[in-house]
């Protein structure tokens, strides 16, 4: 009976038989993880061809050396922060033949290092990095490998492209703005101290207090890790300590939503007692109630601008590096403070 009879396909174990191999060689060989002779999986390869091995995308990409697929690292695939920088990857994709393997570093260093190395393993033909904690330096060794995009840093060689936001604008925009409706004492909720983006927009928190000639009372800046659960904590702590204050600016929108429910639990009105603030612009953000003001990043655009310039590393066409900049999408959550209740300050009931 013939190879190619459907009643008796050809096997993987055809396949090594005619090889000369294991079976486990040729697998591997075809999930691209095997360090091999050459004589051996070209072997491999025209036993495929010969027997008309069920087709496979792996073996014919391993035969051009690409096997259409990018890896891409994020650090928190539950956040809607990585969604919608997602969302501009996948979109960016359509129509090239590539697909993503999707695996999260969890904001640790050394994770996102076995990451990105089992991507290598896996044979991928570039990464996006989404932001992170590894080093510049180390992101450029594994661009030696292969070509890296990478979010949230300013890199540019011949085999990584970075983008970076600006984010101690943007913080300078947010407190700038509510300096302007009268507060002064303005909370900042800061994010991870080991995050760049973090230190940057509390950076722009500092500069905007200090061109008002307004002093931070090291009490308003209170430690936050940017989830919700640690906006909820730092309003918290302030209540709890009867620390005054009329605005809070929390460094990225799931702290200001932790933030809002600390007030609401208190019965402290948003924007009637209290202003606040946050930075991304998360989908959410335009529904929350009342709507947030916020600093808009560009996360669509990011995403599909690295997917793009990862795309060109790999030797498409050359892609447009422009990035809208950050910019304050002021909505209902912040009033003047002659406009306030004063007894919705804090450690006052409503």
């Amino acid at each position: 009976m013939s190879s190619d009879d459907h009643t008796n396909p050809t096997t993987l174990l055809d396949v090594a038989r005619a090889a000369g191999v294991s079976a486990s060689t040729v697998s591997r060989i075809l999930n691209g993880t095997a360090r091999v002779a050459d004589d051996k999986r070209k072997a491999v390869l025209a036993a495929i061809e010969q027997m008309n091995f069920a087709p496979n995308q792996m073996a014919r990409s391993l035969k051009k050396g690409s096997t259409m697929t990018i890896g891409i690292v994020v650090q928190d695939i539950s956040s809607p922060f990585f969604d919608e920088t997602l969302r501009g990857v996948d979109d960016a994709l359509k129509g090239t033949g590539y697909t993503s393997v999707i695996v999260s570093g969890h904001w640790n260093a050394d994770e996102e290092s076995d990451r990105i190395r089992l991507l290598l393993a896996r044979k991928v033909d570039g990464i996006i990095l989404l932001t992170g904690r590894i080093s510049d330096e180390t992101v450029l060794q594994f661009s030696n490998h292969r070509p890296i995009v990478a979010t949230g840093r300013a890199l540019r060689t011949a085999n990584a492209i970075g983008f970076k936001v600006d984010n101690e604008h943007g913080a300078w925009l947010a407190t700038r703005h509510l300096l302007d409706l009268g507060h002064r004492r303005i909370v900042f909720i800061t994010g991870p101290a080991s995050s760049s983006d973090a230190n940057e927009r509390l950076a722009g928190y500092r500069r905007a207090m200090a061109e008002a000639d307004v002093a931070v009372d090291p009490q308003l800046v209170v430690e936050g890790d940017f989830h919700e659960p640690s906006g909820l904590a730092a309003i918290n702590r302030l209540l709890e300590r009867d620390v005054p204050f009329t605005a809070v600016f929390a460094a990225n929108d799931l702290s200001a939503y932790g933030a809002r429910l600390a007030l609401y639990r208190k019965g402290i009105r948003v924007p009637e007692d209290v202003s606040l603030v946050g930075f991304d612009d998360l989908p959410g953000s335009s529904y929350t109630a009342p709507p947030m003001t916020t600093v808009r990043q560009p996360l669509y655009d990011l995403g599909k601008a690295a997917t793009n310039a990862l795309l060109s590393l790999m030797g498409r066409e050359a892609f447009d590096e422009g990035v809208a900049p950050v910019e304050l999408i002021v909505r209902e959550t912040t009033l003047p403070v002659a406009r306030q209740d004063k007894r919705g300050h804090a450690g006052a009931g409503p």
